[in-house]
């Protein structure tokens, strides 16, 4: 019977070296898949993490904005408190000028309904960005479910392999120790 090509003629022993290469190169392979998967996953948790700490940022910019602006609307709160009692008490003492202190009433609480529209504003932005965080908290999870699910998938992988490679080897082990039958 003719050698295939490739084969040398010596029996099963380089049969079984070749099935050994070609394991070797197949394991080798898988490493570097695995390896690869690896790389990739790292680059996308590391890029939703740059994301993440981005919309943190704007987040937090826009607290201390609110802040701020709260503090401040407070402070114009209490001012135009007191500039309503200072007027209703002039108002009563000086009627030639209650016309102007009216106005500048009505001054400051336009300036702080527009204040309050910023607050406002401010508040749907903060409530925009937790959506966003949100959103790509739900993506990290997704990434994190999708690598248990292909980690799970590689462990079975190597199990069949493993146990293939076993089998492989319990076979080849009784084969080398069965002897001839002497007649």
């Amino acid at each position: 019977m003719a050698t295939p090509v490739g084969w040398s003629q010596g029996g099963s022993g380089s049969v079984c070296l070749a099935f050994d290469q070609l394991r070797d190169v197949i394991e080798s392979q898988e490493d570097l898949i695995h390896q690869l998967r690896n790389v990739e996953e790292k680059a996308a948790h590391a890029q939703t993490k740059v994301l993440l700490a981005k919309e943190e940022e704007k987040l937090q910019f826009a607290l201390g904005e609110i802040e701020v602006l709260s503090k401040q609307l407070e402070k114009e709160k209490l001012a135009f408190e007191k500039a309503l009692s200072t007027v209703k008490n002039r108002a009563l003492q000086e009627s030639s000028k209650k016309d102007q202190l009216i106005t500048k009433c009505n001054e400051i609480e336009s300036h702080i309904i527009k204040q309050e529209d910023i607050l406002n504003g401010k508040e749907n932005e903060i409530k925009e960005l937790q959506q966003v965080i949100s959103q790509q908290k739900q993506i990290f999870r997704n990434h994190m479910s999708d690598f248990r699910i292909q980690k799970q998938q590689e462990n079975y992988m190597a199990q069949v392999l493993d146990q293939k490679h076993k089998k492989a080897s319990g076979t080849r082990q009784a084969r080398s120790y069965q002897r001839p039958r002497e007649k």
